[in-house]
């Protein structure tokens, strides 16, 4: 059955391999998407990492006040360089 989704290929150690189908027996799920989870939760710690990174360079007496929109911006430029 032909998908909508992007593909990645991915090349493992036998280790890691043999780690991800266990993590994805233990779950009941596909090997793939134990992966798609696995990539979603390091993504979320990526981005969690970024913004903590602003807010502590940010988080100082007197610093100026920072739009919503201006904020997202810095966190995406960021994110590009790291």
């Amino acid at each position: 059955m032909a998908t909508t989704k992007p593909r990645l290929h991915i090349s493992l150690s036998k280790a890691e391999e043999q780690f991800l189908a266990s993590l994805a027996k233990r779950d009941q799920v596909p090997r793939a998407t134990k992966a798609a989870q696995l990539v979603r939760q390091a993504m979320e710690i990526e981005e969690d990492f970024a913004l903590s990174h602003i807010a502590m360079q940010r988080d100082v007496p007197g610093a100026p006040r920072m739009s919503h929109e201006a904020f997202w911006k810095a966190a995406f430029k960021k994110a590009k360089r790291a």
